[in-house]
């Protein structure tokens, strides 16, 4: 495929931004894709196969969570007022979103990417040896943190990063303890066996805009309804220390923390190494390397 030129939904199975109107078209690759062994028992992979995310409550010790959290800390202290592209605030004020990459920023998240309670689950789900993709920070402050709207990341991904198939995941730990009251991470439970089209024309540069409040590549209200319809609604509530490991086509969103106790969360995406990038799907130039990893370097590699 060149560079700039957009792929149609006649020679693409994920085509999206290209109609006039949402569709739900069927997923054309395994959500589990074999069965080697890993920590994960049976009856967990059956879960993360039907429903599209398994959460592990405690799955990291107290004191792991503590030393986490004071480096989570360090480097918001570090990039607090940053211009760095890979540093994102709030929409409306100065207040730090995201801070992205941390996996090159910090010898302790290097080390937990190679954990093999994430990474060997990674492993074991996508059949292959694994890649950080993404590594990110994400804050939601009390009283100040926004939500994240709704959205698959794997639509994201493949129409602006130009990842191939849907062999990805996500692991996102919870730093703090997830509440009702604090925008846990939200779900569709089952949503990941289709996948939504989206409206819209990729703006260019749309990443500077989106990573605060994504707008394009966005479900609509009936394809929302619709999912929800079928699958319901969850939120991952547990103390700090669970780990929710979620399918890349998972739809997924968090609403604000209105509440007096922040929620912080690493997130920490997998792709196999058989499905590194290729030229974005949607026709324009790829994003960022701190948002999608050019080269599959797998995970312990030197």
């Amino acid at each position: 495929m060149r560079p700039g030129t957009a792929v149609s939904r006649d020679d693409d199975p994920y085509a999206s931004r290209c109609v006039d109107r949402w569709e739900a078209a069927p997923r054309r690759d395994p959500v589990v894709w074999g069965d080697g062994p890993g920590p994960l028992d049976q009856e967990q992979i059956a879960h993360y196969r039907e429903r599209g995310f398994l959460l592990l409550p405690g799955l990291l010790l107290r004191r792991e969570v503590e030393a986490l959290a004071v480096e989570a800390r360090r480097l918001l202290e570090q990039h607090a007022g940053s211009e760095a592209p890979d540093v994102i605030s709030e929409p409306d004020s100065d207040v730090v979103r995201s801070i992205f990459r941390i996996h090159r920023k910090s010898p302790a998240m290097r080390d937990l990417v190679c954990d093999s309670r994430l990474a060997g689950a990674a492993r074991q789900i996508l059949h292959s040896d694994v890649y950080i993709h993404q590594s990110r920070i994400n804050f939601k402050p009390a009283l100040d943190g926004r939500e994240f709207f709704w959205h698959s990341d794997f639509e994201t991904w493949h129409i602006e990063d130009g990842m191939p198939r849907m062999r990805a995941l996500s692991a996102s730990v919870l730093l703090t303890e997830n509440t009702e009251h604090n925008g846990p991470l939200m779900l569709v439970p089952g949503s990941h066996r289709l996948y939504i089209r989206c409206v819209g024309e990729t703006p260019a540069e749309h990443h500077k805009q989106s990573l605060k409040k994504q707008e394009c590549g966005v479900p609509s209200r009936e394809a929302l309804a619709h999912l929800v319809e079928l699958g319901g609604l969850t939120s991952v509530k547990g103390p700090a220390g669970s780990v929710v490991f979620f399918d890349c086509n998972t739809m997924h969103a968090s609403a604000g923390n209105l509440s007096p106790f922040p929620r912080t969360n690493l997130f920490f995406v997998y792709n196999s190494v058989d499905n590194p990038l290729t030229a974005p799907y949607g026709g324009l130039p790829p994003r960022p390397p701190f948002i999608g990893e050019p080269e599959p370097i797998p995970v312990g590699a030197p």
